[in-house]
């Protein structure tokens, strides 16, 4: 089985490779550093850049014959509120989070529907579903990637094709001190404090294996849900943010985080 991984590097993605590589797999780890874990074989590409993404994944479909996975999970963080973040920041949110998983799946999507099978697992988050004051655009790119996994499940189910989201809450990673901050006004005296308390529940979150245990779960399953999350905690929150009034919901979210 052939499995190709964005953002190998570190986080979520350097744990998946490892554990896909313990299960057998042969694991192409995509990333602008080249870096992964022993055995996974690095290609070196910015998801943003299309034409990069589409050549690293061509190159391991040539060295293989064959892509059986794909894990789209490259992604970055940027905070602040909404009035004040520049253009350029929310482009490259964008782009990465949601045209970077994009262009992966549209790379390896000729490749399955030629074998009639294979698995394309979007890496989002609970901040999808449950959007994140000064985090909006992050939610905002993460939302994105659902409504691509859950319309894209049904337009290759035909092919034999598989395609779920995995959406993990507050994990302990390098994308904590990796995130871009455009907190620079005083309109917003909330902005930092906020922030300051998401990120220490992203530093006392679930490690980062735990979620690459159920995005590799998900990922070996015959018929996998459409959207999964990581973390009992994270899927009560959800449930209760589901079933309660939407005014409410929205309320009580913005009583923890503002």
């Amino acid at each position: 089985m052939v499995a190709v991984v964005t953002g190998a590097s570190s986080g979520f993605g350097y744990e998946v490779c490892a554990q896909l590589i313990e299960k057998g797999y042969t694991v192409y780890g995509i990333s602008r550093r080249e870096h992964a874990p022993d055995g996974v074989r690095a290609l070196c590409a910015d998801v943003s850049d299309e034409n990069a993404i589409r050549s690293a994944i061509a190159e391991a479909a040539r060295r293989e014959g064959r892509i059986d996975l794909l894990i789209a999970n490259a992604g970055m963080g940027i905070s602040g509120p909404v009035e004040f973040t520049p253009k350029e920041s929310s482009w490259r949110i964008i782009d990465v989070n949601f045209f970077g998983q994009v262009y992966a799946a549209q790379a390896v999507l000729p490749y399955m529907r030629a074998q009639k099978s294979g698995t394309i697992v979007f890496v989002s988050s609970v901040g999808a579903p449950i959007a994140l004051p000064y985090q909006a655009f992050y939610s905002a790119s993460k939302s994105a990637v659902n409504s691509i996994a859950l319309a894209l499940r049904n337009e290759v189910r035909e092919f034999g094709i598989h395609v779920t989201a995995v959406m993990p809450g507050d994990a302990s990673t390098g994308f904590t001190d990796a995130r871009v901050k455009n907190h620079d006004n005083s309109m917003y005296p909330g902005c930092d404090r906020a922030v300051s308390s998401m990120e220490k529940d992203e530093r006392n979150g679930i490690p980062a294996s735990r979620v690459a245990s159920v995005i590799v779960r998900a990922a070996g399953k015959k018929n996998p849900a459409p959207l999964y999350v990581a973390g009992f905690k994270y899927r009560l929150l959800l449930f209760l943010y589901n079933i309660l009034p939407a005014r409410i919901a929205v309320w009580l979210v913005g009583k923890f985080y503002t």
